[in-house]
C-alpha cells in the first residue's frame, strides 16, 4: 500500500500542464470512439475484446504460461489485421461521419426550402397508409446516393403528393423499390437498396421494405420512410435506428428534426451528428 501511495505521489510531481493536454487528448479520443460505435454491433464486439484481453493479461502475469505467451505473440499481427475487417461496416461509418465534419466550413450556406417537401412527403404517406399501399421514400442529405440511384428508373420531377402516390401504387412498374429524393426533386424510383444486416429486426414481423430502409441509414445519413404495406404503419429511419408507428403530425415533427436547415440548429450539423444530438432531439420530439 506504501509502494502504491509512494507511486501516485511520484507520478503527480511529474504532472504538469503538457501532461494535462496528453491526458485530456487520449480522454477525447476515447469518448469519440464510444459516441461513434454506440448503438451499434462493434459495442458487442468491443466488450468481447476487453474482456478477452482482460483475461489473457491476468493470465500471463500471475501463472508462467511461455507456449501460452509465444502463441500470443505469433498471432498479434493476425489479430491486428482481422481488427479492421471485423469492424468494417463501423470503421467506414465513422470515417463518414468524420469526412462529413468539413460541413462546419459551409455552416452559413443556405439550404434549399424543405417546407413543401416534407409536406408532400406527409401527404403522400397518409394518404398510402389509408389505402394500405406499401411505400419506401429515401430523403438524401450530404452523403450521395447516386449509386443507389442508377439501379432504378430516372425521374428527376419535382416531388409532389400526386407523383409519390402514383409512384407507390400497386399497379404500376415502379412501386417494387425506393424513391429517392435530392434536393426537392425525385431523382429516381425503383431503386435498389442494402438490406439491413444489424439484426434489429430479426424479432419482429417487418419485411424488405423495412429493412431496406434500415440498410440505407446505417451506410448514410439519409432518412427513410416506410409505409407498411400489411398494416399501414408509417415508420421513419434514420442512423441505424428505426421509428415506428408515426401519425402525419409525428411524421411531420420528426423529418423537420432530421432535415431542418443548418440556420436554425442549436449545434453544427457536423456536431450534432457526432455527439447524437439530432437523433435524440427528432425521438424527444415526438413523444406522444
Amino acid at each position: 500500500m506504501t509502494d502504491l501511495l509512494n507511486e501516485i505521489t511520484f507520478l503527480y510531481q511529474r504532472l504538469d500542464w503538457l501532461s494535462i493536454v496528453d491526458i485530456a487528448l487520449v480522454t477525447l479520443v476515447i469518448f469519440l470512439i464510444l459516441v461513434l460505435v454506440r448503438g451499434t454491433r462493434a459495442v458487442v464486439l468491443l466488450r468481447g475484446i476487453l474482456l478477452l484481453i482482460i483475461i489473457i493479461a491476468l493470465l500471463t502475469s500471475f501463472v508462467p504460461l511461455p507456449a501460452f505467451s509465444w502463441l500470443l505473440n505469433t498471432t498479434l499481427p493476425a489479430l491486428l489485421i482481422a481488427i479492421p475487417v471485423i469492424f468494417a461496416p463501423e470503421l467506414r461509418r465513422a470515417l463518414e461521419r468524420l469526412g462529413r465534419a468539413g460541413g462546419i466550413l459551409n455552416f452559413a450556406s443556405r439550404e434549399p426550402d424543405v417546407v413543401p417537401v416534407i409536406r408532400a412527403i406527409c401527404l403522400a404517406c397518409q394518404r398510402l397508409s389509408e389505402r394500405r399501399h406499401g411505400a419506401l421514400i429515401v430523403i438524401e442529405r450530404e452523403v450521395g446516393l447516386q449509386e443507389y440511384v442508377d439501379t432504378g428508373v430516372a425521374l428527376d420531377a419535382l416531388v409532389t403528393t400526386e407523383l409519390l402516390v402514383q409512384i407507390f401504387y400497386v399497379k404500376t412498374p415502379l412501386h417494387d423499390g425506393a424513391a429517392i429524393l435530392r434536393g426537392g426533386r425525385v431523382a429516381a424510383a425503383a431503386c435498389v437498396l442494402p438490406l439491413s444486416t444489424s439484426g434489429a429486426l430479426s424479432d419482429r414481423p417487418m419485411g424488405l421494405r423495412h429493412r431496406a430502409s434500415l440498410g440505407i441509414s446505417e451506410v448514410s445519413d439519409a432518412v427513410a420512410v416506410v409505409v407498411s404495406e400489411e398494416t399501414g404503419t408509417i415508420s421513419v429511419a434514420h442512423n441505424g435506428r428505426m421509428i415506428r408507428r408515426l401519425d402525419s403530425a409525428r411524421l411531420r415533427n420528426i423529418l423537420f428534426a432530421f432535415y431542418r436547415p443548418r440556420s436554425t440548429a442549436a449545434l453544427p450539423a457536423w456536431l450534432s451528428r457526432l455527439t447524437g444530438a439530432d437523433r435524440r432531439g427528432a425521438e424527444s420530439s415526438v413523444e406522444p
